[in-house]
């Protein structure tokens, strides 16, 4: 992903001003950009574990035609349902006064998923729509997979299956605007040198726009993250011995899951603050109260980077240790050293003297 050389001052506007990007931000990483505008992104050939050739994908030149065809019926399924099933559920009805005042709780988390749900294939739309027309003009071939199958989904944003069953905040996340969440893992969270979770979370609201209904969203899903990474990392391991347990433990998860992100992203499409806050008062801030809770009672583990760090200071600790004793045993030792010539200088200027 490192640029091994200086990107040209053609390539370098290439890159930030191509239309690819230049509106909706980062498709792809520059690798992989300056690898297609040259002609290097195709490889005919997988190499196997022993280094030699894979003779299934020996093939004159891989064809998008299927993958295409198979993202625009995804994009023709998504637009169907935008404005068919997307009309009947608002969003805007979670925060309707008669809605409110006689719906029951339950009926109320199972309509603020469907109108969640129903708001999401605009975006599928969208971003599948832009990956079809990339692989169509050749860009996005990632390589063949085991079986000799061509991949195109190097440049995807998403990845639908994965969202709608998503069993963890963190999951729906990783398949949710992926090249966007690619980007800000490195240069944001790769490099953030104290609490990196929250700053990626800030730079992404400031990367969407002005409106405040995007911080609400963004400071909410703070929360939501840390408090999901907490609970997994402490209770998750109690759940995975039986396939019994395991299989109960993902069905509540997966709903856990689906209304968190749903609580989390209202704001989001609402996108004004009165709305969202009486939103959130209608639920008594429960998942915000809830995600405190959960980050009071439950340690948070250190990620891996600062983990790292730590060890690399637990290492570097007996060094510098070493290394001042040998400085005070060197500087002991001159001072000794030093005292005795001293003494024996004055001892022969003593006998002199006699």
């Amino acid at each position: 992903l490192h640029c091994r050389r200086m990107p040209s001052l053609l390539e370098y506007f290439s890159y930030t001003c191509n239309f690819l990007g230049i509106l909706a931000g980062p498709l792809c990483s520059y690798k992989d950009y300056i690898a297609f505008i040259e002609g290097r992104s195709y490889r005919p050939t997988q190499p196997e574990a022993n280094g030699k050739e894979d003779s299934k994908c020996q093939q004159a030149e891989p064809s998008p035609n299927m993958a295409v065809a198979q993202k625009l019926l995804i994009c023709g399924l998504s637009l169907l349902f935008h404005m068919t099933i997307t009309q009947t559920l608002p969003v805007e009805y979670n925060i309707d006064e008669h809605f409110r005042a006689t719906a029951s709780w339950p009926v109320r988390c199972f309509y603020l998923y469907l109108s969640l749900m129903a708001a999401r294939p605009k975006y599928y739309f969208a971003w599948t729509l832009a990956d079809a027309i990339n692989n169509a003009a050749g860009f996005g071939f990632r390589g063949y997979d085991k079986t000799g199958v061509t991949r195109w989904d190097l440049i995807s944003n998403l990845r639908i299956q994965q969202i709608e069953f998503s069993t963890s905040f963190k999951m729906f996340l990783d398949n949710w605007n992926i090249q966007t969440a690619l980007w800000l893992k490195r240069v944001c969270y790769e490099r953030a040198t104290f609490s990196p979770t929250i700053q990626t979370f800030i730079l992404s609201a400031i990367w969407h726009g002005v409106y405040p209904g995007y911080y609400l969203t963004f400071l909410t899903g703070v929360l939501m993250t840390l408090a999901a990474r907490a609970i997994r990392n402490n209770i998750r391991h109690y759940f995975v011995e039986s396939a019994a347990v395991k299989a109960c433990y993902d069905v509540v998860t997966w709903m856990t899951t689906q209304v968190a992100i749903s609580y989390t992203v209202v704001p989001f499409v609402l996108l004004s603050v009165r709305p969202s806050l009486t939103f959130y008062s209608s639920c008594y801030f429960c998942l915000h109260i809830g995600s405190i809770l959960v980050l009071l009672v439950f340690p948070l583990k250190r990620t891996q980077k600062s983990s790292k760090k730590h060890e690399n200071l637990q290492a570097a600790w007996p060094r510098k240790l070493e290394e001042e004793n040998l400085l005070q045993k060197n500087s002991y030792s001159t001072t000794n050293n030093s005292f005795s010539q001293s003494q024996e200088i004055s001892c022969r200027h003593q006998a002199l003297k006699q």
